[in-house]
C-alpha cells in the first residue's frame, strides 16, 4: 500500500477536530489560521483565531479595521509583524480580489506576506487542490519515510517539493487530504526527537526504520531562546501599549524594562515596523 494511501486512511481516522478544518470554514478561515499557525502552537492559536473569525469573518472586515484593533486581538501570539501582514493581505483580497480569497498559487503568492508555503496551504487545504504543501514536519517525514534519513536537513525548497509531489495521488481531494496527513504525522507521530514509530501509519513502509532508525548528523538549527531577548521586550512594550486606551508617556514604556539601551533599540524597531507610532506631542500608541 502506498504512502499516500496510508496517510489518507490514517488522517480520516485521527485528524484532530480543529476549527479551521471544519467544512464550513472559508478559504479566508484557512488563510487565517495559516498565517497565526507561523512558529506558535495550536493550543495558543485556536481561542485567538475563533475571536477573530467572529469579528472579522471576511478579509473586507478585516481591511476595515483599524491596524491598533488587529494588534489588540492578535494579542500574545507573537510576531505581531504577522498581524500588520495579514491586514495588508485583507486590504489587497478586498480590492482586487472582490473579497474572495484567490485559489491561484501566483495570484496568493503575491498578496503581502503570503510566502510559497501559505500559498499552497491556502490553495491545498482552503480550497482542496492538489498542490504539495511542505512544512518542516512535512519534509521529516519524507525524510524518513522515503529517503531513510533521521531529518531532512536544511530546507531545498525545489526537492522538497518535487519529492511531496510525486506523493500526492492525482485528483484534487484525495491529494489534499494526503497534504495535511503528511503534516499531521509529522507534528503528531513522526516528531523530531520522539518518534512514535509504534504507532505510526508508515511504519511498515519506512525507509528509515528498515535502515535501523540512523541517527540525523546534519546541520541542526540553533535552539531560539526567548528570556532577555529583543523579542521579549518587544513584547512587553507592546503589551503596554495594547491596554492603553490613549497614547502613553516614555515613563510608562521605560518601566517595563531596565536595560535603557535594548529598550531604546527595541522601540525604535516597533516604530520602524510600524508596529508602534509617536505622536506630535510625544507620546506613544498603536498605529491607526
Amino acid at each position: 500500500m502506498s504512502l499516500a494511501v496510508l496517510t489518507h486512511d490514517w488522517y480520516v481516522e485521527n485528524a484532530r477536530d480543529l476549527p479551521w478544518r471544519r467544512p464550513d470554514t472559508t478559504p479566508w478561515g484557512v488563510m487565517v489560521s495559516e498565517f497565526m499557525l507561523q512558529q506558535t502552537p495550536v493550543a495558543r492559536v485556536e481561542p485567538v483565531w475563533l475571536r477573530w473569525m467572529a469579528d472579522w469573518p471576511t478579509p473586507s472586515a478585516l481591511a476595515a479595521a483599524s491596524r491598533a484593533d488587529v494588534l489588540r486581538a492578535w494579542g500574545k501570539l507573537g510576531y505581531p509583524r504577522r498581524a500588520l501582514r495579514l491586514h495588508a493581505a485583507a486590504e489587497a483580497i478586498a480590492t482586487q480580489h472582490g473579497d474572495v480569497v484567490p485559489s491561484d498559487v501566483e495570484a496568493l503568492e503575491a498578496l503581502p506576506g503570503v510566502g510559497a508555503y501559505t500559498a499552497r496551504a491556502v490553495a491545498a487545504f482552503g480550497y482542496g487542490l492538489r498542490c504539495p504543501v511542505v512544512d518542516t514536519n512535512v519534509r521529516r517525514v519524507v525524510a524518513r519515510a522515503v529517503h531513510g534519513a533521521g531529518d531532512a536537513g536544511p530546507a531545498r525548497v525545489k526537492a522538497d517539493m518535487a519529492d511531496v509531489d510525486a506523493l500526492l495521488p492525482p485528483d484534487d481531494a484525495t491529494a489534499a487530504l494526503v497534504s495535511i496527513g503528511f503534516m499531521e504525522i509529522g507534528a503528531l507521530v513522526c516528531t523530531a526527537r520522539t518518534p512514535r514509530c509504534g504507532i505510526c501509519p508508515l511504519h511498515a513502509d519506512c525507509a528509515w526504520v528498515a535502515n535501523g532508525k540512523p541517527s540525523y548528523v546534519g546541520p541542526r538549527k540553533p535552539v531560539q531562546t526567548f528570556a532577555g531577548t529583543d523579542r521579549q521586550v518587544r513584547g512587553r512594550l507592546l503589551d503596554v501599549l495594547r491596554a492603553a486606551e490613549t497614547p502613553v508617556e516614555r515613563a510608562a514604556l521605560d518601566a517595563v524594562w531596565d536595560d535603557a539601551g535594548q529598550r531604546d533599540r527595541c522601540l525604535l524597531t516597533l516604530l520602524d515596523d510600524g508596529l508602534a507610532e509617536q505622536t506630535d506631542d510625544g507620546l506613544f500608541t498603536l498605529p491607526a
